[in-house]
Formats: structure tokens, sequence, C-alpha cells
């Protein structure tokens, strides 16, 4: 079975202003990097719009409707100090979660064997009830209930190598201890959570902090003595990936110094991990990463690994 790969043009309609480190060309290096001959197989698919009853299950109390009012019709505006709407923002945002359901629906019908979505804007630092960190759903929390509640799959896990600590996943999962989340991430760094000592109910969470300017040694160390075995033991029904390609060596909002075999070398140890516990069942999303050729090699190197897996 192939890999699939799910986008939507109205990803690049989510303008974030001139500078701003979360902008359209993020996803066109992604885009443009598995355009290469050895990407000629991927299921390429449209993603779909996520519902308000999906965005619920992880954002209460009408969250969507309230960001959904937010957008304006003209120009910016913040909805906090780093994260940004325009008027094409808000359908970007049901395309970005739509993806990750879209493509949990492939895995789980058997069409394909994983995905990857390439969606902005990104998803883990949105809280339940507050959007932040460029980020406005929770893309792949929403999956997570997706699967449950679609699926009936009970055991699922997180696993993100963002640089910075997915705290709107953890905040998300860490009172529900059928839900797993790890996370390799730099500490201290933006937003401020992730220390070693958050652990979640039972153990679901599990915070890997690396220290400025570790590079490939302490990241594979941290994934092999501590999160592969944990994410063994949790023994999940399905594998999600927040995929963040900033703790790249190039990347110029962080000091983590991983390397495009990095990424390659992660993903072919999550797939084994999913194929012992899961039916191989792994969908991957877009997070961060800020310098345009490291997003598209590391990006196209996460690929080829679920492609090879």
């Amino acid at each position: 079975m192939a890999t699939a790969l799910f986008s939507h043009s109205a990803c690049f309609a989510h303008d974030t202003g001139e500078g701003h480190p979360e902008c359209p060309e993020r996803l066109r290096a992604v885009l443009a990097g598995l355009e290469a001959e050895e990407f000629l197989y991927l299921d390429r698919r449209e993603a779909p719009r996520a519902t308000t009853e999906q965005i619920g299950r992880v954002h209460p109390g009408g969250f969507a409707d309230r960001i959904l009012r937010a957008i304006p019709q003209s120009g910016l505006r913040y909805v906090d100090g780093d994260t940004v709407v325009s008027p094409g923002s808000g359908e970007a945002a049901l395309r970005a979660a739509g993806a990750v359901c879209a493509a949990i629906d492939a895995v789980m019908q058997g069409e394909v064997r994983n995905a990857f979505c390439a969606v902005r804007p990104p998803g883990h630092h949105a809280e339940p009830g507050q959007a932040m960190g460029f980020c406005l759903f929770n893309n792949i929390a929403i999956g997570a209930w997706h699967a449950r509640d679609r699926w009936g799959l009970r055991k699922i896990a997180v696993i993100d190598f963002d640089v910075h600590h997915g705290n709107g996943t953890q905040a998300a999962f860490e009172a529900d201890p059928d839900l797993f989340y790890a996370s390799t991430h730099q500490y201290p760094l933006y937003p401020g959570t992730g220390a070693a000592s958050e652990k979640g109910v039972a153990g679901n969470i599990v915070n890997l902090p690396l220290r400025p300017f570790a590079g490939s040694k302490e990241f594979r160390q941290a994934m092999e003595t501590v999160l592969l075995p944990k994410l063994e033991g949790f023994a999940p029904e399905l594998v999600l990936v927040s995929a963040g390609f900033d703790a790249h060596v190039s990347d110029p909002l962080a000091q983590l110094q991983l390397t495009d075999a990095d990424y390659h070398w992660a993903t072919e140890r999550l797939l084994a991990v999913a194929a012992a516990t899961a039916q191989g069942r792994l969908v991957s999303a877009l997070e961060g990463g800020y310098d345009l050729g490291a997003l598209a090699r590391a990006s196209a190197a996460h690929v080829r690994a679920l492609m090879l897996g």
C-alpha cells in the first residue's frame, strides 16, 4: 500500500503578514520537496474541512465558532502575541484539522499504509480553550479524538519531535491514561512547559527536554532509552506524529542541531513500534520548521521513511 499525502491549497491563504516565520512559503517548500521523482507514487489527496463536531471534542464550549468569528474580512488580526489570522485563516485551519481526520480514515480503512499531512496552520500549541503559538486548532489531538469516535480505538499515542513543547496536546491528553503524549524539545524555550516532571496520570505524559545545542547523539539517546520503550509499553493502537522540523541545525528559531538523517531515523523507529502494536497505522502532521531549505529536506526525509516503512 502507498503512503498518502494530504494537503489543500486553502492552507496557502492563511496570511500571517510580512516577516512572520509561519508563512505560506513554508508549505510551498514542503510540497516542492515532495515533487522529486522518488515521491511519484505518493497518494496525493485533498484535505476536507473538519466539522465543528470533530473540533469540539478537543476544543469544547463553542471554541471553533469563536475562532471562526474572529477571522477578519480584511487585513490581519492577532489572537495572541504570536498568532495572526487573516481572511483565509478559517478555511485553512478547518482543512488542516480535517486533513488529519481524513488521513486517519484512509489508514483505518486500509486504503494506504500511512500518511503525512502537509498543512498549516500548525496545531500542537493550541490548548482546549486557547489558540496560541501560531496554532488555531490542535490538529493532531482532533485526529486522536476522531479515531476514538469514528473507529472505536482506545489507546492512541502522539509523538512530538518539534523543537517546541506541544503544550496544547499535553493539556488535552494529560488526564486520560489511554492517551499517550511524548515530546523531545529544547528546554527552556517557548512555551515554557515540558519539564521532565510533567508526567500526566499514570505516566502517560513523557517529556524529554534537551539542552540548547544538543544534537543527534542526545536526541537519539533520549528516543532509544526512554521514549521508544515507553511507547512500546503503552502499546498504542494508532501512532500519530507531530512532525515539526525546527529542531534542525539550520533552523533560526531555536538551537538544537538535528540533521535530515535524524528525522529519517526517528520515523523508521516510530514505524517499527506502529508495526508491532498498531498494525502499522501511523499518521503525521506538519508542525514547525522555519528554514525553508532545511524544512524541505527534513520533511522529505520523513516522507521517504514513511514510503519505505
